[in-house]
């Protein structure tokens, strides 16, 4: 399924000729520029998730956000021939050690100071 997605994405961005735009640099300013617009949807609030759920326009603004987010990510995975799944696999692998559930477990600490 990801990878039908990265066809669309890249099928999108082929058909518009957008390829000679989209180096790492540029997707990688797009993704930032994207999470700023994710964190806009919250600026001047911090609702309870319920709070989210139940209100239908903040949600639907987050969502197209979060989406914005992913399919620059996605991009950016397909140009430099990067396996979405294996590379979030790989990176949870990691914080596995570097959060410890016995030394991380409820808490927000950085791992370098567990």
């Amino acid at each position: 399924m990801i990878k039908d997605i990265i066809k669309e994405i890249n099928k999108f961005a082929s058909e518009r000729e957008w390829d000679q735009f989209h180096s790492p640099k540029n997707i990688a300013t797009s993704i930032s520029i994207e999470s700023a617009e994710l964190l806009e949807c919250f600026q001047w609030i911090d609702p309870e998730i319920s709070e989210v759920l139940a209100d239908q326009k903040l949600l639907k603004s987050v969502e197209e956000e979060i989406a914005d987010v992913m399919i620059y990510s996605l991009r950016l995975c397909s140009i430099l021939g990067s396996e979405p799944i294996n590379i979030m696999k790989s990176k949870l692998e990691k914080n596995t050690g570097k959060y410890p559930v016995s030394k991380s477990k409820g808490k927000s600490t950085k791992y370098h100071e567990l």
